[in-house]
């Protein structure tokens, strides 16, 4: 049987409470936005506010349900149909009702955030399950639902002209746990967002690919 991989001496586990204090924080820095702000294009997307936050809550969702089955798949996804709203938009087995406003969907958003923390918590640390970056353990869907949120909320924050800078420990820990060859002498948050194709960083230019990496750390 696989046995989890043990955190390295300089490295602390990405947990079940960085997701739900991911979320919040995103949650709470964005409803400072005005109700009507959020048909904006987010930051450097190609969607708009209300279709980042969807595909975030798609990916958060996508995750718990990963780890959901007894016997989680390894080779593909949990077989969800999904569907876009409007050509070119993120296709999503999960959509927020449009009805419901901006805060129904930073609710739902929330709501997400803690299926993921409920399924990291109750998880065993040996359970693996796939995505596409790596097949993954408890931790690692944690850290991709961090890096979810902190990313995808700075993209939104950019379309909605609200300030958003996330705790630098919290996006450490998510960078040493999803991307081991990301420089650790800069500061970690611009560091996450260089390496998510975001921004240039220390000299080093903006990347045009990216990925993380979700096999458990040795």
């Amino acid at each position: 049987m696989n046995r989890p991989a043990e955190p390295g001496p300089s490295r602390s586990p990405v947990t079940a409470d960085d997701v739900d204090h991911a979320v919040h924080l995103a949650v709470d820095t964005l409803a400072q936005a005005p109700p009507d702000s959020w048909d904006a294009k987010a930051g450097s997307l190609e969607w708009d506010c209300r279709e980042t936050v969807d595909h975030t809550v798609q990916a958060l969702f996508g995750y718990a349900v990963q780890l959901g089955p007894r016997t989680p798949p390894v080779e593909d996804k949990v077989p969800l149909s999904r569907t876009a709203r409007r050509p070119g938009g993120p296709a999503n087995a999960l959509h927020a009702d449009r009805d419901a406003g901006a805060a129904g969907l930073l609710q739902v958003w929330e709501a997400v955030g803690a299926l993921v923390a409920a399924m990291v918590r109750t998880a065993p640390p040996h359970k693996r399950a796939y995505h596409v970056y790596g097949v993954s353990d408890p931790e690692g869907f944690a850290a991709m639902a961090v890096v979810e949120t902190l990313v995808h909320a700075h993209d939104v924050a950019e379309g909605l002209g609200v300030e958003w800078d996330p705790p630098a420990d919290l996006c450490a820990r998510a960078l040493a746990r999803l991307f081991p060859g990301a420089p650790e002498s800069t500061d970690p948050w611009p560091t996450l967002l260089w390496a998510t194709g975001r921004t240039e960083l220390a000299g080093r230019p903006r990347l045009t690919e990216w990925r993380w990496h979700g096999e458990p750390r040795e």
